[in-house]
């Protein structure tokens, strides 16, 4: 099982070109206004004109109307998109390129909510209202486990080098979303953490394999 990880909240281009180095397999843009890591269309442009062709570029979108998505893509050079508010499943079907549906945690959740939005992949992450000292806040774990049932999981918040391990047995995700885990602050990456970070989820996955050729 190769864990996929994606670094979200990328401004600049030397974290973006550090990551890929590292050997990410994905980085997010931020778009969402508001956001301490928003970037333009232009911005997201500029940096993805530097990155090799197979390392995906997501753009991360919330509420926002289809035809300006579809529009930033185009210009930002996006190859998915990452749904992050409260779109309906009537706008999110109609984006022309692939796209994956986050969902909150938050007290209540249903997962059957998951099955409503034809996607084949989930951005799992915590509740907003546990939210504490400016962390992401984690998601449940055993939630996002469950959640496997209706499509691949993408794993968010709160995940760090010390605890994505953890995660990774527990949850079995097919993707790892990471941002102010490994940042100096909001949109600067920390690379040194982000290094260990990579490195945590390459020694999980090797640990669960030998365990599966002993089995």
């Amino acid at each position: 099982m190769r864990v996929k990880i994606k670094v979200c909240g990328i401004t600049d281009e030397r974290d973006a070109i550090e990551a890929v180095y590292l050997g990410v397999d994905a980085l997010g843009f931020v778009f969402s206004p508001g956001s301490p890591r928003t970037v333009t269309a232009r911005q997201a442009a500029a940096i993805s004109s530097k990155l090799p062709p197979f390392v995906a570029r997501v753009g991360v979108f919330s509420d926002e109307k289809p035809q300006a998505i579809v529009e930033t893509a185009d210009s930002a050079r996006l190859t998915a998109v990452q749904l992050h508010g409260d779109e309906p499943p009537a706008a999110c079907r109609c984006l022309p390129l692939p796209w994956y549906k986050t969902f909150r945690m938050t007290p209540g959740f249903a997962l059957e909510r998951l099955s409503d939005y034809a996607c084949t992949a989930y951005l799992i992450e915590g509740d907003p209202g546990e939210r504490g000292s400016g962390a992401s806040p984690r998601a449940d774990w055993d939630l996002a486990r469950a959640a496997s049932r209706y499509g691949r999981v993408i794993l968010s918040g709160g995940l760090t080098a010390s605890n994505v391990g953890r995660a990774i047995e527990h949850v079995r995700p097919y993707a790892v979303n990471v941002s102010g885990g490994v940042e100096f602050r909001p949109g600067v990456k920390d690379i040194e953490q982000l290094e260990l970070f990579v490195a945590a989820v390459r020694r999980t996955e090797q640990s669960l394999a030998l365990r599966e050729q002993d089995r």
